[in-house]
């Protein structure tokens, strides 16, 4: 859109210019929408305020016509991109002033959402799961989804909840829940963080040597609400169960700060995982204290179906 002042300058070396601002006027006052403003304000607003706003009418024309031809928010061309105008009166003149348009405000909303679900070592596409794209052909998405939304709909800060254990084989949509589940509580503006815990736990192996180990674990263990995806993936220490996984989740059931979990492993699968260390070493006790703090967490509820993976 050509500046105003420049449209100006280029009518005033003209020597038909008369003529050509008497046009313009004239294609202004003819908008649909500018006759319905003056209409509006026809008590308030003189010729001579019309005659003195006359470039601001001439921008809301303009950028008006911008936005009823926008195909999208990416594709704007108004001065601000995302906004778009409504005509104001301020003391003897006639302004623009400039809201969010429909697309702005969707745009907004989504990106809002969007910083309320943290993610670690988890794809960005598993962030815009829906609860209500999800498949319920088997009885356990049935039961997964009716915890969830039960979930979603009664969480309080502080509130004793319980999380759901996910289990099943791979590619059935244990993750994509979750993140469905983060969304679902984005929309009531509660945060949540999912994390993808072998990659994590190397994460935190790594971190020995910047000093900044504890720092990333406690952030872990006070966030509102926790996933753990693909728990029991990971190769299994004394270290990683005891000074890890074992704080993470007595904090968290202290605190009453909910937790969700993915596996391929059922309960007692997974008992046997911690079990055992990498170096053979077998310790049911320490075991058996992280499984009573994951059943005192989360459901558990079994997901079946084919592996959509491979699809």
């Amino acid at each position: 859109m050509e500046r105003m002042d420049q449209l100006l300058n280029r009518l005033l070396h003209k020597k038909d210019f008369q003529q050509r601002y008497e046009q313009m006027k004239r294609q202004i006052l003819s908008h649909p929408e500018v006759q319905a403003f003056l209409r509006e304000h026809e008590r308030e607003i003189t010729k001579e305020m019309i005659d003195r706003s006359l470039m601001k009418l001439y921008e809301f024309m303009e950028q008006s016509k911008n936005c009823a031809q926008c195909p999208s928010l990416d594709q704007c061309k108004n001065f601000l991109k995302g906004y778009h105008p409504h005509l104001v009166v301020k003391g003897t003149v006639i302004d623009v002033e400039y809201d969010r348009c429909p697309a702005k405000i969707k745009y907004d909303e989504r990106k809002r959402q969007e910083s309320l679900i943290q993610s670690l070592f988890v794809p960005r596409e598993i962030l815009q799961a829906s609860l209500s794209d999800i498949d319920l052909t088997d009885e356990g998405r049935m039961k997964a989804i009716e915890l969830a939304d039960r979930f979603v709909s009664e969480y309080e800060p502080g509130k004793k909840m319980k999380g759901l254990y996910l289990y099943g084989s791979f590619g059935v949509g244990k993750t994509y829940i979750l993140g469905a589940i983060a969304n679902a509580l984005a929309k009531k503006n509660v945060s949540s963080l999912i994390v993808y815990v072998p990659e994590f736990f190397r994460e935190l192996k790594s971190s020995l040597q910047d000093q900044t180990i504890n720092e990333k674990l406690d952030y872990v263990k006070k966030v509102p609400i926790l996933m753990l995806d693909d728990i029991g993936a990971e190769s299994m220490s004394s270290w990683v169960r005891d000074d890890l996984l074992g704080p993470i989740l007595q904090y968290r059931m202290f605190e009453n700060l909910p937790t969700f979990f993915t596996s391929n492993f059922d309960l007692q699968q997974l008992a046997h995982h911690l079990t055992y260390s990498q170096r053979g070493e077998e310790e049911q006790m320490k075991a058996a204290r992280i499984m009573e703090r994951i059943r005192y967490l989360a459901h558990p509820v079994e997901i079946k179906g084919r592996n959509r993976r491979l699809e």
